[in-house]
């Protein structure tokens, strides 16, 4: 480590806003604050913008969305408010939650109506919680339209590419709605991925440059649409300029301290320092320290950037933390040579699988919402100390008809074909007996609880779990399939098994804000300057998850609020920091 330079040495920027993070909040944030006729950067850690926000789904739950009465659907305040309350118990401030309910549809209206991005209510994609008062069968869950990435030029090639597991055959991109018409054999599944997969390889000009999808679907539409909106607004996005700590002057954040070009950056906020950066989940040292145990930062299926820098700045600065044991849980499985683990969301739900721990039992519902599947993990390991991993269990009518992970149905890709990239992936026996000798788990326990899913399938009712019990858990079920579309007989050899990880999308934990994302001390008092949104604040909805985009949702309105307040309130007279002011510069090296 070099000497460390004189603080008159290090290069200054000033603007009115500096947004630490290029997720959609961050982004989102940076165009309404820009729209409010400040001055604004974002600086992004990686060589590549959108985070988690690029690799996600990129929906956002929105109750009384406009869309929904579009879609023949209604919602009120009322109702929306008592089901958060219902799924939050009590975890979040009644002022954070009437501020997104206030201000979550007022954020949707003005992304659609001054950025490119846009949305579709899903009317069939249920909360989350149906038997929570409140709940409803649909519409609060909105995906967005695809985006053609073409329009970003140059930074078509710097936006984070997607997860692979959203990408159908690994290449082509398709929205939530195509992908569940897809996976559930819906009337004009076989035109509609003809159709894709044509427009895909007849885009002979993006092919001859690269293999990525020119039609950015899910948190790459997002993303890239955002991204476009700050090209037109001429809002810089530094890449490669990660965040060294905050600048603190006479109690108030000045900015931030970054590093650029291998140098040392001064980048002084007149108005505000809003952190977007994510959350902890890739940081193994943190996680030991507030995540239930064991834990292991391979297993999150996000970018490997994700290591809490922004939050724990603000905790030096004083800023308050809860939550903090707390993931937006989600079960992963291993790709070899991959950079991120990839999430199981809809495979749990189809008929003739069944997931189990070391002891062959099953401990939850498989086809519950990702969230819940993973403190189940937990629950049932703290018991039997045999549920990290579990075992994804099926058979060869499953392995035939169904994807699992990056593997095709074998109708598409058999054994013999898959890729040796994906074979560490799957165990395969020929017998239930050598499947559970083969993975180590209980041989009359799995053979039992084979058994008892087989009477299920038969009878239609699981009668230990509930599996396929609501509109939820059939959403992504296959409808051929009588009298649950969720459960089938497991009993064709061969047999498979698949590691299950108790993985994540994100921590939930942060710093603690309040209505319009400033950062609070413990003692309840602001952080003057400094601004949290997503995953580096505590979450607005608790340790819950109501419904899927309840990530996203709370990102960009509270990065909507936080905008807005650095707008409303005049910018520090003595905020013209020079070399003569000396302010606080804390962790600054070369």
């Amino acid at each position: 480590m070099s000497e460390q330079p004189m603080q008159s040495e290090i290069q200054t920027e000033t603007f009115d806003v500096v947004i630490v993070g290029s997720g959609a909040g961050g982004l989102l944030a940076a165009c309404r604050a820009a729209d409010q006729g400040l001055s604004v950067v974002v600086l992004e850690k990686s060589g590549e913008y959108g985070g988690t926000s690029a690799v996600s789904g990129g929906g956002i739950w929105v109750p009384c969305n406009h869309h929904i009465a579009e879609a023949g659907g209604q919602d009120s305040r009322e109702t929306a408010r008592i089901y958060m309350n219902a799924c939050i118990e009590g975890a979040s401030s009644p002022a954070r939650v009437d501020a997104y309910l206030d201000s979550a549809p007022e954020m949707l209206r003005y992304l659609e109506a001054r950025t490119p991005v846009r949305y579709q209510s899903l009317p069939r994609y249920a909360d989350y919680f149906q038997d929570r008062p409140g709940a409803m069968p649909g519409y609060r869950a909105l995906d967005p339209l695809p985006f053609d990435g073409g329009r970003l030029g140059a930074e078509f090639r710097r936006l984070r590419a997607p997860s692979p597991g959203t990408l159908i055959g690994g290449r082509v991109a398709v929205t939530s709605k195509e992908a569940h018409t897809l996976l559930s054999k819906e009337r004009g599944f076989m035109t509609l991925a003809l159709r894709q997969f044509g427009r895909y390889w007849l885009d002979i000009g993006a092919r001859l440059r690269s293999r990525r999808d020119r039609r950015l679907t899910l948190g790459n539409a997002l993303v890239g649409g955002l991204r476009y909106a700050l090209l037109e607004r001429k809002v810089p996005l530094w890449l490669d300029t990660p965040m060294r700590d905050l600048i603190e002057f006479d109690g108030r954040i000045e900015g931030v301290l970054a590093e650029r070009k291998g140098r040392p950056l001064r980048v002084l906020a007149r108005r505000g320092v809003i952190l977007a950066a994510g959350g902890f989940e890739r940081n193994q040292a943190l996680r030991e320290r507030y995540l239930p145990q064991p834990t292991n930062a391979q297993w999150s299926a996000t970018p490997p950037h994700n290591t809490g820098d922004a939050m724990m700045a603000g905790e030096r600065a004083g800023g308050a933390l809860a939550l903090m044991e707390h993931v937006w849980g989600a079960p992963t499985l291993r790709v070899a040579d991959e950079e991120k683990q990839r999430a199981l969301f809809v495979e749990r739900n189809l008929p003739g699988c069944v997931i189990v721990n070391g002891h062959g039992r099953r401990f939850v519902n498989e086809a519950a919402p990702y969230s819940e599947f993973v403190p189940a993990m937990y629950r049932d390991h703290a018991k039997t100390g045999a549920c990290l991993p579990a075992w994804m269990i099926f058979d060869a009518c499953f392995r035939k008809r169904y994807p699992c992970g990056p593997i095709m149905p074998a109708s598409m890709m058999p054994d013999a074909r898959i890729p040796d990239s994906f074979k560490s992936i799957l165990h395969r026996a020929d017998s239930l007996e050598a499947l559970a000798a083969q993975i180590g788990v209980d041989k009359a326990g799995l053979q039992d609880t084979i058994a008892r899913m087989n009477a299920y399938a038969a009878s239609g009712v699981d009668e230990e779990f509930g599996k396929g019990g609501n509109v939820f858990d059939t959403y992504y079920g296959d409808p051929t399939v009588q009298p649950n579309p969720c459960l089938a007989p497991i009993g064709d050899a061969p047999f498979y098994a698949v590691r299950i990880d108790a993985g994540d999308i994100g921590t939930k934990g942060g710093l603690v804000t309040d209505e319009n994302a400033r950062v609070l001390r413990a003692d309840g008092s602001v952080i003057a300057g400094l601004y949290a949104i997503g995953n580096t604040s505590a979450s607005v909805m608790g340790a819950s998850y109501p419904g899927a985009g309840s990530t996203l949702g709370p990102a960009m309105t509270f990065g909507y609020r936080a905008a807005d307040h650095c707008a409303a309130h005049s910018a520090r007279a003595s905020q013209n920091i020079t070399a003569q002011t000396q302010p606080e510069l804390r962790g600054v090296t070369s």
